[in-house]
């Protein structure tokens, strides 16, 4: 049996505010010519997902659509195509559409694999909770990884009532400006509804993934966008701050003033997974003096001419944010570097390099070079 591409269209306007546009139904042809029918994964569980189609949530089996590649299993977020309703009981997913954007972090384990936390997002909410000191080494990771997955960041500052100083909690959002070049900052309360117009203003078009650490506020943010409690949330420990994974798994909603919201769970790590142009983004003020350096490799360390060493000098460019900037790139290199051969090259050049340079400099210390 085989549904025409009109019937697709025509059937698939409940989808729409899932994001179903004319771009997905294009990419969809295909499958509608084989009788599929189109929907958007709304959860993924221990080899089964819940599917958003235009008559419904369904339940499928995903074993058809996993790959050994972890970058490319199924994800909450993912345009899929699903057997028709009465086709067959399991109804499967039989393929994916081409992922639009998608927030990827390397894991914890020891063979540093990717793990796809959200697909096609437009927005990545990175929720920080004011009830703790500022960890903007952090921030600037999360940042790192929603720049590179192609989605628009904001910041959100929660539990904003715990800073009932007007004048400390603008300090707070200036500190987090500084290290967030282009990216929206909203201190924001879920207990009094300071900030909850702007960030519903930023989340109603498009897909918005929640980030953040466990504790940082993501579920009671989620149930106040969506309108109802849709998420359970427990309270964080005074002593830190840190809260228990209440989310264990991705969920996708429909938010009431338009748009869809990803909620993930706290994430313990925040790897970067081959996110060099997403720390570029970053630091792009550190990057843009790098290119008024002297010399086009310049490691900004002790070499002449350098616009970056001038700028921690002249106190334009505080230490704590080369720092910064140097830890995630190189580990963004490591990461890298494990399934590139040329990039290993490189970087086991740098190290005879610099080993090279070392040797020099304690000889001529020793005044055994003249």
């Amino acid at each position: 049996m085989s549904f025409p591409l009109s019937h697709v269209t025509s059937s698939s306007s409940s989808l729409e505010a899932h994001g179903w546009d004319s771009g997905w139904a294009e990419s969809f042809a295909p499958y509608a010519a084989q009788g599929l029918v189109p929907g958007r994964v709304t959860r993924v569980d221990r080899g089964q997902c819940d599917v958003a189609t235009a008559d419904g949530i369904v339940r499928a089996d995903t074993a058809f659509v996993t790959p050994h590649d972890p970058l490319r299993v199924i994800c909450t977020g993912d345009w899929a195509a699903i057997d028709p309703e009465g086709a067959r009981d399991p109804r499967y997913v039989r393929a994916c559409l081409p992922r639009r954007t998608a927030f990827a972090r390397s894991t914890s384990s020891k063979r540093s694999e990717g793990q796809i936390l959200a697909a096609n997002v437009d927005h990545a909410v990175i929720t920080v909770s004011l009830a703790v000191e500022l960890d903007l080494g952090r921030i600037e990771r999360f940042l790192a990884l929603a720049w590179e997955s192609g989605a628009q960041p904001t910041v959100v500052l929660s539990k904003a009532d715990l800073v009932p100083d007007p004048v400390g909690l603008s300090y707070l959002v200036e500190d987090v400006e500084t290290v967030a070049p282009g990216v929206q900052v909203v201190p924001l309360s879920s207990t009094t509804g300071e900030g909850l117009d702007v960030l519903s203003a930023v989340v109603a078009g498009g897909t918005t993934v929640l980030l953040g650490v466990s504790g940082a506020g993501k579920s009671t943010l989620a149930n106040a966008l969506v309108g109802e409690d849709v998420m359970d949330v427990q309270a964080a420990r005074d002593i830190d701050g840190k809260g228990r994974h209440t989310t264990t798994t991705r969920n996708l909603f429909v938010l009431p003033t338009g748009g869809v919201l990803i909620d993930t769970p706290g994430l313990r790590g925040v790897g970067l997974w081959d996110a060099e142009t997403g720390v570029g983004q970053v630091f792009s003020e550190i990057e843009e003096l790098a290119g008024n350096c002297r010399f086009h490799d310049c490691a900004h360390e002790s070499e002449p001419g350098c616009a970056v060493a001038a700028a921690i000098e002249d106190g334009s460019l505080p230490v704590r944010r080369l720092e910064s900037y140097r830890k995630l790139i190189r580990e963004n290199q490591r990461i890298v570097a494990k399934t590139d051969a040329r990039v290993r090259s490189e970087i086991l050049k740098d190290w005879k390099r610099k080993g090279a340079e070392g040797r020099h400099a304690m000889e001529m210390k020793r005044g055994r070079v003249r």
